[in-house]
């Protein structure tokens, strides 16, 4: 039988918010394996609130640049040891020049990260020493707009979380209106605050929904088989709700969705504003 350390009850009690014992229960079953308990315990029905792992103790600053009137632009996380470091002005500048040699280099891919890390090793090195603390350039992405449109950044207030989006639109001029521009700060402004993982339900892996749905379908075992059906479409319903971008209350009108939105800035302007792609890093959270 496999030995449950309180150290492992506790990392899974912080990254889920659920009762210890429950916790205990979980990877006792799971035979230790964190993810498989996390796993059970949304298949028992336990809600799990946001994992505390994305909000782990990891320091640092998210920078973006945007460059050629919105056409390029890039969002990287730098990490750091320390929270007096990650406020202090001459890092955040450092992170800045780095998120504008991002938005200039012409690499695109997973990569990145690590060749501007590699191209920015002896500034990384000759910051390492000045501070005294380790410097890691976790993850960059860069942005080149793909037809007209524009593309945005936001960084909020502390610099920990950031949102790069592109939005693309039919007409050249309406990239130039302060509609669009209004509408496009405002859905960084939404993916900040909400957390969307996918634009609209076609971005979502078919493995992610048939995982969803086999978890769905455990929560209900026992209902009368003619319901099953319908109760887990209802449950993936609310899933697309929570991650797909499209499908979540807008954050400044709870009674419309961002696809209402959408649709009456449309109208306004006389064109069809779309949701290309959008990133959103947070300090120290866990890769999708």
């Amino acid at each position: 039988m496999t030995i449950i350390s309180a150290k492992l009850v506790k990392e899974l009690r912080d990254e889920t918010n659920v009762g210890m014992m429950e916790c205990k229960r979980a990877l006792v079953e799971a035979n230790g394996d964190k993810t498989l308990a996390i796993k059970i315990l949304r298949e028992r029905g336990i809600a799990i609130a946001q994992k505390k792992s994305t909000r782990s103790a990891n320091q640092g600053v998210i920078a973006s640049a945007l460059l050629e009137g919105n056409r390029v632009g890039s969002l990287i996380e730098v990490n750091c040891e320390t929270d007096f470091v990650a406020k202090n002005e001459k890092f955040k500048a450092f992170v800045q020049n780095l998120a504008e040699r991002a938005a200039g280099a012409e690499i695109n891919g997973a990569s990145r990260a690590i060749n501007l890390a590699e191209a920015a090793a002896a500034e990384v090195t000759a910051k390492v020493a000045e501070i005294g603390e380790n410097i890691v350039v976790r993850r960059t992405i860069r942005y080149a707009l793909q037809g007209t449109g524009r593309v945005i950044s936001y960084i909020h207030h502390g610099s920990t979380t950031g949102v790069l989006l592109e939005v693309s639109c039919q007409k050249a001029e309406t990239a130039d209106h302060p509609i669009f521009k209004e509408l496009i700060k405002d859905l960084c402004l939404h993916i900040a605050a909400s957390s969307p993982r996918f634009p609209d339900r076609q971005s979502v892996p078919a493995d992610v929904i048939t995982a969803e749905r086999n978890i769905f379908a455990k929560q209900i075992q026992g209902k009368p088989a003619n319901i099953v059906g319908k109760i887990v479409d209802g449950k993936i319903n609310s899933f697309y709700e929570q991650v797909c971008l499209v499908d979540q209350p807008f954050v400044k009108d709870q009674d419309k969705k961002v696809s209402t939105l959408l649709k009456e800035k449309g109208k306004e302007l006389d064109d069809l504003p779309m949701i290309r792609r959008f990133a959103r890093f947070q300090v120290g959270e866990m890769s999708a």
